[in-house]
C-alpha cells in the first residue's frame, strides 16, 4: 500500500477538448473556428489532417459517457465550442440554440451517470468570424466584451448543473504558439516563411494581457450574477513544466530555473494572485509587456476560486549570457533534456517536448502552493504519449505499460504533495479519455487511455491504462 493518502472526496477523471474530439464542424449551425481554417493551410498539420471528424464525439455522447463509467471516472473535463454556441462569436450575433442544447443535454447525461462535469469555456478555438472581424485576441475592447457575453450565455443555460468552470485553457499556448512561433492557429509570427502577418516580439504579450482581462471579466460576471444561486467555482487553467538546473552548482542556472517558470506560469498566475506581472518579465520585456491600469489590476487580482494546473514533464535549464533576442519568450535561457553530467531528465515519448519526470510534479505543486498562498489546486491535465505507439499492432498498442507507469509515478507524486507537503490539491484529470486530434501533430500522436480507430469508424478500445488509473486512485483515496 502507498504511504500517502488522498481525501475521500478527491475528484478524478479525464479531460478532452471540443475541437480535438467532436467533429461535426458544420452540423446544426456550427461555424468555423480559427482551427478549422488553420488546418486547411497546407503544411500546418503534420499529417495534413484536421478535426473535421476526430473522435466523432458530437454524435457519440452516449458512448463517451459509457466509456467514462467503464473507467470509473468521477469527473469529466471537456470544453465547449464557442462557434457552436454563437457561430459568429460576437455579443450582437445570434445564439445557436441547437448547439447550446447539445451541451446542456450532455451535462444532464453526465450528471445522471454520476459524473461531475468540469467545463472549459475556451480551449484555443476562437470563432473565425471574430478573428476576421477585428483581429480576435489582439483586440482588447472587442474580445473581452465578446468573451464575457459568450460566458454569460453559457452560465445562464447551465445554471446549477455545473459546479466547475474554467475560463481559458493554457493561454500561454494560444499566445506564444499562435502569435510568436506560428505553430498554432491563427499562425501569426515574425517568421515570414511561415506567415505574412505577425510580430513575435509584441503580439504574444498583447494577447496574453487580453486573455487575463477577458478571464477576469467572465469571473466577475459569474460571481456577481450566477455564483450565489448556482453554487459553482471558477478559475483559469495554466500550463507549465518543472525545471532543474543544467549545472546545479551554477547560481545563474538555478536562477534561470525560476525565471523559466515565471515566464510560462507566473506570466498569468502573478496577475491573478498579485495584480502584477513578474519582475523578471518586466525587466526583460520593458514596454512590450502591457501595463495594467489600476482598474484592470483590481479586476484581475483575486479572479480565481481555484488554480487549474496542466502539467506533463520537466526540463534542465541553462542560462544564456548576453542580451535576449527580441523574440525570446522563455527568459533568455536554454531548455534541455540532459544536464551537465549527461543525465536525461526522463525517457523519450512520441512528443518531442515531453520527457516524464514525476518528482518534478511534486516539486512544482509545492512551488506553486508556496508562491500563491496555498490555493486549492485542480490538476486539469496530465498524461503522456508513447514513443512509436501509433505504429504498433492493436493488441500490442492496448498494452500501454509505459502510460500505466507514467500515471503511477505522477499520481504518487501528487499524493505525496497533498499528504506530505501540505498542498491543497483536490482533483486530477488525466489527458486524455481517448486518442484525439493533437493539434499540429495531427493524429500521429496518441495520448488516450482509449484507442480510437480513426480508419475504422472511430470505434473505441480501452487500453490497459483505462483500468489501471482507477486502480491507482483506489490505492490512494481513503474509503473510511
Amino acid at each position: 500500500m502507498p504511504d500517502a493518502v488522498l481525501p475521500q472526496d478527491f475528484l478524478w477523471g479525464f479531460a478532452t477538448a471540443s475541437y480535438q474530439v467532436e467533429g461535426a464542424p458544420h452540423e446544426d449551425g456550427r461555424a468555423d473556428s480559427i482551427w478549422d481554417t488553420f488546418c486547411r493551410i497546407p503544411g500546418k498539420i503534420a499529417d495534413g489532417s484536421s478535426g473535421d471528424v476526430a473522435c466523432d464525439s458530437y454524435h457519440r455522447t452516449q458512448e463517451d459517457v459509457a466509456l467514462l463509467k467503464q473507467c470509473r471516472a468521477k469527473a469529466y473535463r471537456f470544453s465547449l465550442s464557442w462557434s457552436r454556441i454563437i457561430p459568429l462569436g460576437g455579443r450582437s450575433d445570434p445564439v445557436n440554440e441547437k448547439g447550446l442544447r447539445h451541451y446542456v443535454k450532455f451535462v444532464d447525461d453526465l450528471r445522471a451517470a454520476g459524473i461531475e462535469p468540469m467545463i472549459t469555456l475556451f480551449h484555443w478555438d476562437l470563432p473565425d468570424a471574430l478573428h476576421k472581424r477585428y483581429g480576435g485576441m489582439l483586440n482588447k475592447e472587442e474580445f473581452v466584451k465578446d468573451f464575457e457575453n459568450y460566458a454569460r450565455v453559457v452560465f445562464k443555460a447551465m445554471g446549477s448543473k455545473v459546479k466547475f468552470w474554467i475560463t481559458f485553457n493554457e493561454p500561454w499556448c494560444s499566445s506564444i504558439l499562435g502569435y510568436s512561433t506560428g505553430l498554432f492557429a491563427p499562425g501569426r509570427t515574425s517568421d515570414r516563411t511561415k506567415s505574412s502577418e505577425g510580430d513575435s516580439s509584441r503580439e504574444p504579450w498583447i494577447v496574453g494581457h487580453n486573455f487575463l482581462l477577458a478571464h477576469a471579466s467572465a469571473v466577475k460576471a459569474y460571481r456577481e450574477d450566477f455564483k450565489d444561486k448556482d453554487g459553482g467555482r471558477i478559475g483559469i487553467t495554466l500550463n507549465g513544466d518543472w525545471t532543474e538546473p543544467w549545472d546545479a552548482n551554477d547560481p545563474a542556472d538555478v536562477e534561470a530555473c525560476n525565471r523559466k517558470i515565471e515566464f510560462s506560469i507566473c506570466w498569468f498566475g502573478d496577475p491573478v494572485y498579485f495584480g502584477k506581472y513578474p519582475d523578471s518579465m518586466r525587466k526583460q520585456l520593458g514596454d512590450r509587456l502591457p501595463e495594467f491600469t489600476e482598474e484592470e489590476a483590481a479586476l484581475v487580482k483575486g479572479s480565481n476560486d481555484f488554480y487549474g494546473m496542466n502539467h506533463y514533464c520537466a526540463n534542465y535549464i541553462k542560462h544564456k549570457e548576453g542580451e535576449p533576442e527580441p523574440e525570446d519568450f522563455t527568459g533568455n535561457l536554454e531548455i534541455l533534456f540532459y544536464n551537465k553530467a549527461g543525465e536525461a531528465i526522463g525517457p523519450e515519448t512520441q512528443s518531442v517536448w515531453l520527457r516524464p519526470h514525476p518528482p518534478g510534479f511534486r516539486k512544482l505543486l509545492k512551488w506553486l502552493s508556496d508562491r500563491y498562498g496555498g490555493p486549492t489546486i485542480y490538476v486539469t491535465e496530465n498524461g503522456t504519449s508513447l514513443k512509436g505507439e501509433n505504429s504498433l499492432p492493436l493488441e500490442q498498442l492496448l498494452q500501454d505499460d509505459f502510460r500505466c507507469e507514467y500515471y503511477r509515478g505522477y499520481v504518487g507524486a501528487l499524493a505525496d504533495a497533498y499528504d506530505k507537503d501540505g498542498v491543497d490539491v483536490r482533483g486530477y484529470m488525466a489527458w486524455s479519455l481517448m486518442d484525439n486530434f493533437e493539434w499540429a501533430e495531427g493524429y500521429e500522436t496518441r495520448f488516450g487511455v482509449t484507442y480510437v480507430d480513426y480508419k475504422g469508424g472511430q470505434k473505441r478500445y480501452p487500453k490497459k491504462s483505462a483500468k489501471v488509473i482507477g486502480d491507482i486512485f483506489d490505492s490512494y483515496i481513503k474509503t473510511d
